[in-house]
């Protein structure tokens, strides 16, 4: 009877264990990959893409993508400390003022 419980308390400690490892794992990733966060993160890079396109193209000279990625950089640099500020995530008006930044990156890049 004491064996089982010995065995008992091993399986609940190993169980929380596992549990507080997976919970801590997780609310990192949740903070990283957050909803607001993955949307301004998403656009960024398609903006990096479109400016790269732009570069190829001969739509954009090699120096408007360095000004475009300039602005782009400084726009991710606010989302990463808004994020840091608020425990991992942005709020919602600091992902509209982040959004309407990258519109106007965005119409700078053009169609």
């Amino acid at each position: 009877m004491i064996r089982i419980t010995k065995l008992s308390m091993l399986a609940i400690a190993l169980a929380t264990l596992g549990t507080s490892v997976n919970a801590a794992s997780a609310g990192t990733w949740w903070q990283y990959n957050h909803p607001r966060r993955a949307e301004v993160n998403d656009r960024l890079a398609y903006q990096n893409f479109r400016i790269n396109h732009g570069v190829a193209t001969g739509q954009i000279t090699p120096y408007q993508a360095y000004r475009l990625h300039t602005e782009d950089r400084a726009i991710h640099g606010e989302e990463r400390f808004f994020a840091r500020v608020n425990g991992g995530y942005i709020t919602p008006g600091e992902q509209r003022l982040l959004n309407r930044q990258e519109n106007v990156v965005s119409k700078q890049i053009g169609p």
